[in-house]
């Protein structure tokens, strides 16, 4: 009965770590990761300037927007890929995880 319980639980456990199926419009994980370095690489260079708030907040979706073109990817699809997500928080997790690396590795690398 010990050994009963104890299969059901590791089966258990390795249905849940299997990928999901993820919807069709909903961006890769690698996709996420690069667009939210950009997002940051750009929220960080409009705080840098020297610049009034009320004109940052006109600044930022512009250079947002360029983003989403560079990608080719309508805002929608993003909204709707970081919600999707951000319904998994070790997914998430995961994720900036990735973005907090890539961030890393390119300030060493600018540093250098």
């Amino acid at each position: 009965m010990k050994y009963t319980y104890l299969a059901f639980a590791f089966i258990f456990a390795i249905a849940s770590c299997q990928e999901k199926d993820v919807p069709e419009n909903i961006l890769s994980e690698d996709q996420m990761v690069n667009i939210l370095v950009d997002i940051h690489l750009t929220e960080g260079f409009v705080q840098s300037l020297s610049i009034p708030y009320d004109s940052s907040k006109v600044l930022y979706p512009i250079l947002e927007k360029q983003i989403f073109e560079k990608y080719g990817i309508p805002d929608s699809v993003y909204i709707e890929s970081l919600e999707y997500y951000l319904r998994d928080v070790s997914k998430m997790e995961y994720l900036y995880e990735r973005t907090i690396d890539s961030l890393t590795v390119r300030e060493k690398n600018f540093q250098e």
